[in-house]
């Protein structure tokens, strides 16, 4: 086990000049879900492999890797799969990370499905905030997506778990397929326009490999804003933090705000300060990348955090991915990691 006290360095910036703030933490590879844009029954079946326990990071091994990044200059850590309320004991990792001495903020996305049995376990143990992915309160519409025949009703009841359990504001994240789900915009935006509630809407994209991407079948920032206009008139946000993805609107008669993620039509990829850790250990400088870095080997031969620091500043420091700005024919077909294995 590596030493306790936080390592007293910071990650040298990017070659474009980013430094890493957020981490993003992937505690399990499975999810109860089928997904058609993130895990599609066809690939992800009764006979996929997943990980076995063996090479899943445990949680010493998780506070580890995330102390050492709070060392580095990561202040935000979001707690991800996969489904991460399928890992068990999840409020026990989540009141291991809270004890990392610098950690600022401590958030968790979830498809909900667990969320009415453990919102307020996970509150108890120091769990900051949630984000609910939620693309549709039709109900037909959402079994679809979901493509298990989980009914809305048990995702809503969670939220309202949450609520109840003392989360002051729950993060609603949509993807928007066209031809799916767009006619859920407006909607959504009816349902979740309270102050506890911040909705997020987020253009489909083409990560990973297997959920056939195409950009006809993209509802545009644009587009998604044209029809909230139909009958909410939004304002401009500012930016809470250098490096937020969401283009933020708040609804003009003071109601909830409202982001748009737009990876696909306005690139972001300039102010990206995410780092993402697998499940396995394995570290990825882009949610588009083809292949990742291997820490669970560092972590269970190297005691020394210090030398771990080092070399995830190095992996840092020669990073100048920017995927969503080269989106080409090229880059769209090249292999990449799937988005359920690296943690979204």
């Amino acid at each position: 086990m590596g030493t306790d006290s936080p390592v007293i360095t910071t990650a040298t910036p990017d070659q474009l000049g980013r430094k890493v703030h957020d981490l993003r933490l992937s505690v399990t590879d499975r999810c109860n879900f089928r997904c058609t844009y993130c895990m599609p029954k066809e690939i992800f079946g009764h006979a996929h492999p997943f990980l076995p326990k063996s090479e899943i990071l445990t949680f010493e091994e998780m506070v580890r890797i995330s102390r050492i990044f709070v060392g580095l200059g990561v202040g935000k850590i979001r707690v991800t799969g996969g489904e991460p309320l399928l890992r068990r004991d999840l409020p026990k990792l989540i009141e291991m990370l809270m004890a990392i001495e610098g950690l600022q903020d401590l958030a968790l996305t979830t498809n909900g499905s667990a969320l009415a049995s453990l919102a307020r376990p996970l509150r108890q143990a120091g769990l900051k905030r949630i984000t609910v992915s939620l693309d549709a309160l039709d109900d037909t519409v959402f079994r679809a997506m979901n493509d298990v025949d989980f009914p809305v009703e048990r995702v809503l009841a969670g939220m309202e778990a949450a609520l109840d359990a003392g989360f002051a504001v729950i993060k609603v994240n949509m993807v928007v397929k066209r031809g799916v789900n767009e006619h859920e915009i407006l909607p959504m935006a009816r349902r979740f326009s309270g102050p506890q509630y911040i909705l997020r809407f987020i253009e489909f994209m083409d990560v990973g490999n297997t959920n056939r991407w195409l950009m006809n079948e993209v509802v545009t920032a644009s587009q998604i804003i044209d029809i909230l206009h139909q009958e909410f008139p939004l304002e401009s946000l500012p930016a809470t933090y250098s490096g937020e993805v969401a283009r933020r609107f708040r609804h003009a008669d003071g109601g909830g705000e409202i982001g748009i993620i737009s990876s696909v039509t306005q690139p972001f990829c300039s102010q990206c300060s995410r780092a993402r850790v697998s499940a396995e250990g394995r570290l990825y400088t882009c949610l588009f990348a083809s292949q990742g870095h291997d820490l669970r080997a560092l972590l269970r031969q190297e005691p020394d955090d210090a030398k771990i620091a080092g070399v995830i500043s190095q992996i840092w420091a020669a990073r100048n991915d920017r995927y969503s700005e080269l989106r080409s024919e090229t880059t769209q077909h090249a292999p990449k990691v799937e988005m359920s294995r690296m943690g979204g």
